[in-house]
């Protein structure tokens, strides 16, 4: 039988006891998970409110019976999937962790750390810059013309869209270094592809700001490309 090494036990686990662990450590997960979404939804109301803060002066309607309540449950789970994030992400690395190597521990803890933090730094990011500046483009586009009244789960869907999309786009520094330690791509060559790059988060730029305000999308696409040189940076002092 097939054996995996765990070096917290100093002894050889077969791989049904390992299999054993992995499945306890994704029922802790799932329990934190339904926890926590349990718990959004008792503060469901809270959680809208704060959503909507954003939205100034905009009316929200239900469209369809019972909207809201569907609402709720996805701002219950999509909430708990973010909270619970660092907990299922620990559970993960102590399951894998033992079957490294020192030198591959040493570089997994700091990256996927690091990887969590920048997440939540560009959901903040997303809530207090990215989403106001466009909800404000989009509320004064036509209001004299048009009456701004909006159905929740629609703004909601948009609003889960751009603070996902600037969680991921935060990211990028992650999958720079990974790619520099693993020697796929050295940070002379990302420098040298930067005009592309460029190009590249102009156009994801676009595609997160759904706004055709200018200087939304020229802020955007120049925080991608502070996160892409600054992978760099820290790829070069990896490296070096």
């Amino acid at each position: 039988m097939k054996q995996t090494y765990k070096k917290d036990r100093d002894k050889y686990m077969p791989i049904i006891e390992h299999l054993s662990e992995l499945r306890t450590r994704f029922f802790l997960s799932f329990i934190v998970f339904i926890i926590a979404s349990v718990v959004c939804i008792v503060y469901t109301k809270d959680i809208t409110s704060f959503l909507q803060k954003p939205a100034v002066g905009i009316k929200f309607l239900q469209l369809a019976p019972g909207e809201y309540l569907f609402v709720s449950v996805k701002l219950s789970v999509y909430s708990a999937i973010i909270i619970t994030s660092p907990f299922s992400i620990y559970q993960l690395l102590q399951f894998i962790l033992p079957g490294l190597t020192k030198k591959e521990s040493s570089y997994l803890i700091p990256v996927m750390t690091s990887s969590i933090i920048l997440f939540f730094i560009g959901t903040f990011f997303s809530y207090i810059f990215l989403i106001p500046i466009t909800l404000k483009f989009l509320i004064n586009y036509g209001s004299e013309l048009i009456e701004p009244i909006w159905s929740f789960d629609e703004y909601f869907n948009f609003i889960i869209l751009i603070i996902l999309s600037t969680g991921l786009c935060f990211q990028i520094p992650i999958i720079q270094i990974i790619l520099g330690i693993t020697d796929i791509v050295n940070w002379e060559s990302m420098l040298n592809t930067w005009k592309y790059v460029t190009f590249i988060a102009t156009i994801i730029g676009a595609i997160i700001t759904p706004s055709t305000d200018p200087i939304t999308q020229i802020c955007m696409t120049m925080t991608i490309l502070i996160l892409y040189f600054g992978g760099i940076i820290i790829v070069k002092i990896i490296k070096t």
